[in-house]
């Protein structure tokens, strides 16, 4: 049974809500093709795996996802739907701790941290249903009503063309003031494509993500370039794990340009080490790998304690309620492959309006329905 309107929530739902007992865990992977090959500074793929997770109690449904391997299916379905079965919804924090400590002798970070993400998302999202409010809610209320978001795609796989008719759409049509493309695969080309990027969007912000392809020095003498078109953003220059590296580029990098990381974090212990190293101006969050809704408002609270914006990594669909209750909050990266994954997939996706997006506050939980007969043809 599925609750489709946070108005219209039968009475007993709120009740139920406290003792209701988790009675189904399930977690399936779907590949889907990219419309283009695409690639960064580090990679290159042609599809993108989805794992979507839903937790049911007391008659509703919890939805949840991922972007990762398939084989966190198996993980999901074998060891850790055991931990949530039959337990009490509402205790979330103690569930999502009895998770994290299942993975303790598999390894925590990467496809451990991206099951509990998911499950943990859906947990939040199955509460909320139950409660017959939007996710926003149970996080404190909406501090701001739309979110910004900024186009982010322009991989390295693209012609200049591809990658000035993207990066305008997103400036003449979604509004959006800032935008971000790929760099770092092959540097001696990389000024040229940051220069037809910026005549193709004017004024616009523009953003560069490297995803950890270049040494300290190749960075720096990037970033210089960059600098003479306007670069703001300069993202995983280095490796995020080489923190000293990241700092040194940060204190040599052009004043205008912002160094960014934090997508690949996974648990609050990492972005506490990024922020003691000084490795950044703007920290990254995504609630896919960190830790899903706790994690992200974990990341949201340091933050805040260090007065250190935020930004949300992709997933734009599953961020916003997140968003619109950070405090620090700058934007949510509009990225282009789960842009359309979801938009595909997923009921209630958010469109842009003027470069934003925000929480649909008539649906209950994250506002998101899973379109399982359009995915089916993906299932793997």
């Amino acid at each position: 049974m599925t609750i489709r309107s946070a108005t219209d929530r039968p009475s007993h739902y709120a009740a139920a809500h406290d003792t209701a007992p988790i009675a189904a865990v399930r977690a399936d992977a779907y590949k889907i093709p990219t419309d283009a090959p695409e690639a960064d500074g580090t990679f290159a793929w042609t599809p993108t795996t989805l794992v979507v997770v839903e937790i049911e109690a007391g008659g509703c449904t919890g939805l949840g996802y991922t972007y990762t391997d398939a084989s966190v299916v198996p993980l999901i379905r074998e060891t850790l739907a055991e931990v949530l079965l039959h337990e009490q919804v509402s205790r979330i924090a103690a569930l999502t701790q009895r998770l994290w400590h299942k993975v303790r002798n598999i390894g925590r970070s990467g496809l451990c941290a991206n099951a509990i993400s998911a499950l943990d998302f859906a947990l939040w999202d199955l509460n909320a249903t139950l409660l017959g409010v939007p996710l926003v809610q149970l996080l404190g209320g909406v501090l701001r009503e739309r979110v910004p978001i900024y186009g982010s795609g322009g991989f390295t796989s693209y012609s200049d063309a591809q990658l000035r008719d993207q990066l305008a759409h997103w400036v003449d049509v979604d509004g959006c003031t800032a935008v971000k493309m790929k760099v770092g695969s092959d540097p001696a080309r990389d000024p040229s494509r940051v220069k037809a990027a910026r005549r193709a969007i004017g004024d616009a912000a523009l953003f560069v993500d490297a995803n950890g392809a270049l040494t300290v020095n190749g960075a720096l003498q990037c970033a210089e370039r960059f600098a003479e078109y306007g670069v703001a953003w300069f993202e995983e220059p280095v490796s995020s794990d080489d923190l000293d590296g990241m700092r040194r580029v940060r204190n040599a990098a052009p004043a205008i340009m912002d160094i960014a990381a934090g997508e690949y974090a996974y648990n609050s212990d990492d972005f506490r080490r990024m922020l003691q190293a000084q490795a950044v101006d703007v920290l990254q969050a995504d609630a896919t790998r960190c830790g899903g809704v706790t994690g992200f408002m974990q990341a949201s609270q340091i933050c805040d304690a260090w007065h250190m914006p935020l930004s949300a990594h992709c997933a734009p669909a599953l961020h916003r309620h997140l968003a619109a209750a950070a405090p620090r909050l700058r934007h949510i990266e509009w990225f282009h492959d789960h842009v359309r994954i979801e938009s595909m997939l997923f009921d209630g996706a958010p469109k842009p309006n003027r470069g934003t997006i925000a929480p649909d506050l008539s649906r209950p939980g994250c506002g998101l329905e899973f379109k399982r007969a359009d995915a089916e043809p993906f299932a793997l």
